[in-house]
């Protein structure tokens, strides 16, 4: 593409920018990016290369009685053509950077045993990889 990719928080200022976006599974919702703005245990950043959206990572804060919050990234995405650029390293760096601003003390995910692009990625973040993880879901929450 030729230009250097550039990095937001998402914010109410520019979630604009995420409208017609290419990079999420289905089309951005207005009320439901309008929800996730108004939550503040929601986070996504997301970059740009001049109008496009080409990648972004999203997290959840999670909150426990007897636990300091932690981080669950929900999901990290980079457009094909803007795939190892550095874009996806950048977006969860960033990600954590805000979490642990946010008071996190812990960051966490998951991703299939065969992702051999992700589990690169996080490798690169120097995250620890644990193993003998098992994985249960209702009502398709692990659909693709």
């Amino acid at each position: 593409m030729g230009s250097e990719a550039l990095y937001h928080l998402l914010d109410p200022g520019n979630a604009h920018r995420l409208r017609g976006a290419e990079i999420f599974d289905h089309a951005v919702d207005p009320e439901q990016l309008a929800r996730f703005l108004a939550d503040e245990g929601h986070v996504l950043v997301f970059a740009t290369v001049g109008d496009a959206v080409v990648g972004f990572a999203s997290g959840t804060v999670l909150l426990h009685p007897d636990k300091k919050p932690a981080l669950f990234i929900n999901e990290v995405g980079v457009i094909e053509r803007s795939r190892r650029q550095g874009i996806g390293t950048a977006l969860c760096g960033m990600l954590i950077e805000v979490a642990r601003a946010r008071g996190c003390k812990g960051v966490w995910l998951a991703t299939e045993a065969d992702n051999h692009a992700a589990r690169a990625l996080y490798r690169r973040l120097e995250a620890r990889e644990t193993r003998d993880l098992v994985a249960y879901d209702w009502d398709g929450a692990m659909d693709a």
